[in-house]
């Protein structure tokens, strides 16, 4: 039996997702938990699963954290991305943190089984839209690299900065909701001030849309 972990925000997209891969035989998922804490808290108290379903964009900790989390503390998990993000950036950046396999929320139950089926063999698995956008990545590899490089140094912390500021918070409601001081907020956009070459709030949202740090 091969057992399955789900981490996703949306609660009703889960539950779905449990009864189609449940219904496989040969499958079992053991739990579900809706962020990177949460399935970090859970996995202390439970069975590994064999697979990882992650989502991308969650709260508390988002699915990059997540993976790269497993990657460094669980790394015989093989980690299956179903997210909605099909940017460039998102996929590679995925791959970087060692997931398995990466597809789009919309695909097919079909495309779902054919990648838990690789997983279980070992196998790297990659839907067509998701190959088309690293075949993109292959042929762009120099300007990639460089927003490739901008967005790797760029701390959790400042990722979560960026997705605040695109809220229209101000930045004392920035630091009331990370629990910082008024100065550490000023140290991270004064930090992306400088590892981005930007010199506004303005900026800094651009930049975090165009980039898919958050959607819009």
């Amino acid at each position: 039996m091969t057992t399955v972990a789900l981490v996703d925000d949306h609660q009703l997209l889960r539950s779905g997702l449990a009864g189609i891969i449940n219904s496989y035989e040969d499958y079992e998922v053991i739990f579900e938990a809706s962020n990177g804490k949460e399935f970090i808290e859970k996995l202390g108290q439970k069975k590994e699963p064999d697979i990882l379903i992650l989502d991308i964009t969650m709260p508390i900790m988002d699915g990059y954290e997540t993976a790269a989390w497993v990657k460094q503390n669980a790394p015989k998990i093989k980690v299956l991305v179903l997210s909605m993000l099909s940017n460039d950036l998102a996929i590679i950046r995925m791959l970087k943190n060692g997931v398995k396999g990466y597809i789009l929320k919309d695909s097919n139950p079909i495309i779902l089984k054919q990648a838990l089926e690789s997983l279980r063999k070992n196998v790297f698995y990659i839907n067509e839209l998701v190959k088309n956008k690293l075949i993109s990545y292959v042929t762009n590899e120099e300007e990639f690299n460089r927003q490739a490089t901008l967005l790797l140094n760029i701390t959790e912390q400042e990722t979560q900065f960026l997705r605040a500021l695109c809220e229209d918070k101000n930045y004392k409601e920035i630091a009331e909701e990370m629990h910082v001081g008024i100065r550490t907020i000023d140290t991270y956009r004064d930090n992306l001030f400088k590892k981005l070459d930007l010199k506004s709030r303005v900026g800094l949202v651009v930049f975090a849309i165009k980039h898919g740090i958050v959607n819009i």
